[in-house]
């Protein structure tokens, strides 16, 4: 792992757009998009840029199960808000979160992957690890499935719902095997709640009990990270 410590998340978003750009320079084509606050600045830095995405495709790693496309609180609606309106890709795909037959989605989006292999795949990571909705316990073979969400991630999402109650309880995830597959990594995380989950994923044995460590197995991982979520590794970078 390529591992990047910077002073707070507006910086991360610098280096984070410096690999988009890298990538880009180089041929890529394809490249795995995620949400969440964690990716926000480095979308900020690539929307301020000149990159264009016009002959490229999004391929993004999760979606909530039974929230629409236009609903405020989708990934559809995320992507689109933050990154989307003002940079469009050729193509973008995104589970659909109101599959009448899940098993088919599945089905669906892992033949997306394979017609669609990702060059470039950021990452964030929970705060027990999760990468995408892959939860403590998932296994390391597993391609796109359907995810029952743990309390600690329903509890964290609860911020962006009126209520906890409102919160989604399944999601469709990218597994940790299709991740894999992925020709470049990059995971992103800011703040001291992430401090365990990233010493873990470094530092830690490669366990199931922190999904993120399958990443020490991957040939081409670009870390970036603050101060305060580097503050529990043993080794200075």
């Amino acid at each position: 792992m390529k591992v990047i410590v910077v002073k707070d998340q507006a910086a991360g978003g610098v280096e984070g757009y410096k690999v988009f750009k890298n990538a880009l320079d180089n041929g890529a084509k394809v490249f795995g998009l995620a949400t969440g606050s964690t990716p926000v600045t480095t979308y900020q830095e690539i929307v301020k840029s000149d990159l264009d995405f016009s002959n490229c495709t999004s391929v993004n790693l999760d979606e909530y199960v039974g929230i629409a496309p236009d609903n405020d609180q989708s990934y559809k609606y995320f992507m689109q808000s933050h990154l989307f309106n003002q940079k469009p890709f050729k193509e973008s795909f995104l589970p659909n979160g109101l599959a009448a037959n899940p098993a088919e989605e599945v089905k669906r989006y892992d033949k997306v992957i394979d017609e669609h292999p990702i060059d470039l795949q950021i990452l964030g990571i929970g705060r027990n690890g999760h990468i995408g909705f892959n939860e403590p316990g998932t296994a390391r073979d597993v391609t796109t499935h359907v995810v029952d969400l743990t309390e600690s991630t329903i509890e964290a999402n609860a911020r962006f719902f009126a209520s906890e109650n409102d919160v989604p309880k399944q999601a469709f995830s990218m597994g940790l095997a299709s991740i894999m597959k992925s020709k470049h990594l990059i995971l992103e995380a800011f703040g001291d709640n992430k401090a365990d989950a990233v010493k873990g994923m470094i530092e830690g044995p490669d366990t199931v009990d922190c999904p993120a460590s399958i990443l020490q197995n991957h040939p081409d991982v670009t870390v970036i990270i603050d101060e305060a979520a580097a503050s529990k590794l043993s080794k200075k970078y």
